[in-house]
């Protein structure tokens, strides 16, 4: 069975699999980590989102040979210590989620999102893909218009 190796949340990470498997499924049944979500399977909910060296992939089709040697950031890997990352704050600010499961993968795509556009326009935020059934996507507008303002100090 093949080795990979990667960096997970900011920690060095060796993991055994098969070649098949894709890192969603490392993630949540190698390692434990449950933020990223199965939703779909096919990248078209997005509820798996993660950073991939800093830019949103969706690993649950992402096969492991891609992710080997890089660095994969989670929700779980997002705040620091006690202070949560400025998304995430604004997400509690206003109150975003409603059941909470697309969350994860939404915050992540905001986080991209603020990484490759400080300051992103309702066009900008438009381009974000994560499915939400609760339909809370206005809240999730004004949140990440909030970790903008925060992020901007």
């Amino acid at each position: 069975m093949p080795r990979y190796t990667f960096t997970l949340n900011a920690k060095q990470v060796a993991v055994e699999a098969p070649e098949e498997v894709t890192l969603l499924w490392v993630l949540r049944d190698l390692l434990g980590v449950r933020g990223p979500k199965y939703g779909c399977g096919i990248q078209v909910c997005h509820a798996c989102t993660c950073l991939l060296d800093g830019a949103a992939c969706l690993p649950c089709q992402l096969p492991m040979d891609e992710v080997h040697g890089h660095a994969v950031t989670t929700i779980e890997g997002l705040a620091e210590g006690d202070t949560l990352h400025p998304v995430q704050q604004a997400w509690v600010d206003l109150d975003v989620a409603q059941c909470g499961f697309c969350q994860p993968g939404q915050i992540m795509s905001a986080v991209a999102l603020l990484t490759e556009t400080p300051d992103p326009t309702d066009d900008d935020i438009d381009r974000i893909e994560n499915v939400c059934r609760c339909g809370t996507y206005y809240r999730i507008r004004q949140a990440i218009k909030r970790a903008a303002q925060l992020r901007r100090g």
